[in-house]
């Protein structure tokens, strides 16, 4: 077949013009950032809001690839890719991380933190500079941190006081702390999958459990386990995450606009989780949710220090809990 010359002779005039474009996507770095949750979620959603930031500031540099629901495994599996370098970035609970960190066990203490604004206070300072630390040295980089909500506790028939909690089987997820926290209430803790909680309340093998609002909504609890008490005794830290072998072979440049676009999305994942929470808490209302507010937090607080004293060597001993519960202050 004759080449037609005149066709032949633009394609090569264009080829100066179509250099960049490909020198571009050759040059682009992939992230592969795994999310568990749909593309609606703010588990998602975050990435999408990281990418874009990062895109305005440095065109073409990175390529992301955002895998949502889980398509890369469970929260485990992920963190495990992670510090392999075959996944580069995602979210994770801190509780989830202390596989390899154990000191992240501080965050999860129950009754630790007042509210949102005290977690955040702590993240940001001292112990989150310190926690950030010991995860870079288990090839983890965690630019920001960011807070999935509180856990409030969960009943078939209203639970106001903690004598009320004495005798109750307590579903909990598969974690030491969380089956001691509630033992120190006297109550049977009863570790079963989220899968599960929906008919093991309804059937009544379990009577109650904890969750923060955004999942109670999503998973319909509210159908089985009306009474909600507003006790946060334990707020959900996270970190935004990235493989520490790909971190550390970015040039000062990517790095630096990757690790403020990581915390300007966690500001966005916080603000988008506090949305959530607001409009779970509406949706659960119209399901025949009852909301109940703590009378008296101290005498929830008092039971919960025993899990301190007992988790106080794993985490850096009393001292750095109390440090925690001050802001971080000392």
């Amino acid at each position: 077949m004759r080449t037609d010359r005149r066709t032949f002779l633009t394609g090569l005039a264009a080829l100066p013009l179509a250099m960049p474009a490909l020198k571009r996507a050759h040059a682009a770095t992939p992230i592969v950032a795994a999310s568990l949750l749909g593309n609606d979620k703010p588990e998602t959603l975050v990435w999408i809001h990281i990418r874009d930031r990062v895109e305005r500031e440095l065109p073409g540099r990175f390529a992301f690839n955002i895998v949502p629901n889980a398509a890369l495994g469970g929260e485990k599996e992920v963190a495990e890719g992670i510090r392999l370098g075959s996944i580069q970035a995602s979210l994770s609970t801190l509780s989830n991380l202390s596989t390899w960190v154990p000191g992240t066990q501080l965050f999860d203490l129950p009754f630790l933190f007042r509210d949102a604004t005290h977690l955040n206070a702590s993240l940001a300072g001292a112990c989150g500079q310190e926690l950030g630390e010991k995860l870079a040295k288990e090839g983890i980089a965690a630019p920001a941190f960011i807070n999935y909500g509180a856990r409030h506790l969960l009943a078939r028939a209203p639970l106001l006081a903690p004598d009320d909690v004495k005798g109750k089987r307590i579903r909990v997820i598969q974690s030491p702390l969380h089956a001691q926290l509630w033992e120190s209430f006297g109550a049977h803790p009863i570790a079963l999958p989220i899968t599960e909680t929906y008919n093991a309340l309804s059937t009544g093998h379990v009577d109650a459990m904890d969750l923060t609002k955004s999942a109670y909504a999503g998973f319909r609890l509210y159908e089985v386990v009306p009474h909600v008490t507003l006790t946060g005794h334990i707020h959900a830290a996270g970190a935004v995450i990235f493989s520490g072998s790909f971190w550390s072979g970015l040039d000062e440049e990517a790095r630096n606009v990757l690790q403020k676009a990581a915390i300007e999305g966690a500001s966005h994942f916080n603000a988008l989780m506090a949305a959530d929470e607001d409009a779970s808490v509406q949706v659960a209302g119209e399901g025949g949710a009852v909301f109940h507010e703590v009378a008296d937090r101290a005498a929830w607080e008092a039971p919960a220090r025993k899990v301190w004293e007992s988790f106080a060597d794993r985490v850096g001993g009393m001292e750095h809990i109390e440090a925690a519960a001050a802001e971080c202050r000392s």
